[in-house]
């Protein structure tokens, strides 16, 4: 789950010239497995209501009670399998960290793990969807387009002994780039650290490279396919650490296909607009 106030993956909010993120809020849900569904409607700003802590976008909303982020679900998926999304998922975090890290040098771009090590408990509308694992809720945040500064990145987070592994690697426009490691203790302790070397993987079925961190002498692979589009993938992967056999999920962003103009048709099949939002009238029978 994502919310989104300035929807970067929008084709909508690219198109508008992104002069107003609230005019481009969604809540984006992804199941996988066998009936996996997809929902990301882009929704204008009679959508999105905010207060200190709880987040409304159209049906949906994020709210904290100072332990567990609630997050309540009731979205339609988008093509190919258009249904119903609807229940709820709670994250308890173990500890909430004060970590911030700027991405560019003027900090234009900001990430926030907020929580690298929790519990999430799901309940949604199949049976295939209520379950129990690990959790994790961060946060970026950004003045430009995710293209204006970067052309490629990857990212991982992978729960580790005593808490977890965050992986962040990134080529910049300018000719620089991020790499940045943190291991975050499940008390909320944190360290920077040099997590093994980059190691090349396999190549999506979009023919979008990947690469993430490992040991010398081992290869990340992908043990679970998540989602696989023409310029983003996640999966779950394993790799090694400091020799410690670690599966945790994965992402790779092209963002120079991104950029591309020939994308954004492509997304609008899958990102629908509603730009007005009527909220519900309750039942007053």
């Amino acid at each position: 789950m994502i919310g989104f106030i300035g929807s970067v993956f929008s084709p909508w909010y690219a198109w508008s010239g992104r002069g107003n993120p609230a005019n481009h809020c969604c809540m984006n849900v992804a199941t996988y497995g066998k009936g996996g569904k997809f929902a990301m409607t882009d929704r204008g700003e009679t959508a999105l209501t905010r207060h200190s802590d709880t987040l409304e976008i159209g049906p949906s909303s994020m709210s904290w009670n100072g332990e567990t982020l609630i997050i309540d679900i009731d979205e339609i998926s988008s093509l190919p399998k258009i249904g119903r999304l609807r229940g709820q998922v709670r994250l308890t975090p173990t500890a909430l960290t004060g970590v911030e890290l700027p991405l560019t040098k003027d900090g234009a771009h900001v990430w926030r793990p907020f929580a690298p090590t929790a519990r999430i408990d799901v309940d949604l509308n199949d049976d295939q969807w209520r379950w129990s694992g690990h959790g994790y809720f961060d946060a970026n945040f950004g003045t430009r387009p995710l293209e204006a500064d970067f052309s490629y990145w990857t990212w991982g987070r992978f729960p580790s002994r005593g808490g977890s592994l965050c992986l962040y690697d990134s080529e910049r426009r300018d000719g620089s780039d991020l790499s940045a490691s943190f291991r975050f203790g499940s008390n909320g302790s944190v360290e920077q650290v040099k997590a093994g070397e980059l190691a090349k993987m396999k190549r999506t079925g979009w023919y979008l490279k990947r690469q993430s961190r490992a040991d010398l002498g081992h290869t990340p692979v992908q043990i679970k396919p998540m989602l696989d589009a023409p310029f983003y993938s996640r999966s779950v992967v394993e790799t090694q650490i400091d020799g410690e056999r670690l599966q945790g999920v994965h992402e790779a962003l092209d963002l120079d296909r991104y950029a591309s103009r020939w994308l954004k048709p492509m997304l609008a099949v899958r990102v629908p607009r509603k730009k007005v939002w009527r909220s519900r009238m309750p039942d007053l029978t």
